[in-house]
């Protein structure tokens, strides 16, 4: 894969406010972007043995590397640089401990930030980030 991307998943509003927050301070346009509902997503995850239908996480896929839930999102913030470098303090924990966290998120995230009915649809001038 050529590019970074990041799958996110596009019904829910707090990935989408994820999504757009992650725009802004990529100011490299080092990311592309996809729906976990989409087909890109499912080709990408393809050789990772993962389905884009029964995941309920942020993945990254990175250097031909995929990475889920608090590792994903924490990859992604230390790629603003600046501050938000400081995030990857939070990597010393293990995986299991910070995934708790990130999982109570998840499973609460339609509640607390409500769902789209559909995908969020990118600006004409953010089409070219996303695949």
């Amino acid at each position: 894969m050529k590019h970074t991307v990041i799958l996110f998943d596009g019904v829910c509003n707090l990935c989408n406010g994820f999504v757009q927050f992650t725009i802004e301070r990529d100011k490299d346009q080092y990311f592309k972007f996809a729906s976990l509902q989409s087909e890109v997503a499912k080709e990408i995850l393809k050789p990772f043995g993962l389905d884009n239908q029964t995941l309920s996480t942020v993945i990254l896929v990175e250097n031909g590397k995929c990475y889920t839930k608090s590792t994903a999102g924490l990859r992604i913030m230390n790629q603003f640089g600046g501050l938000w470098s400081l995030v990857t303090v939070l990597l010393i924990f293990p995986k299991f401990i910070r995934d708790v966290v990130y999982d109570f998120i998840a499973r609460n995230r339609y509640k607390w930030f409500g769902e789209k009915e559909s995908c969020w649809i990118p600006t004409p001038e953010l089409k070219q980030r996303f695949l």
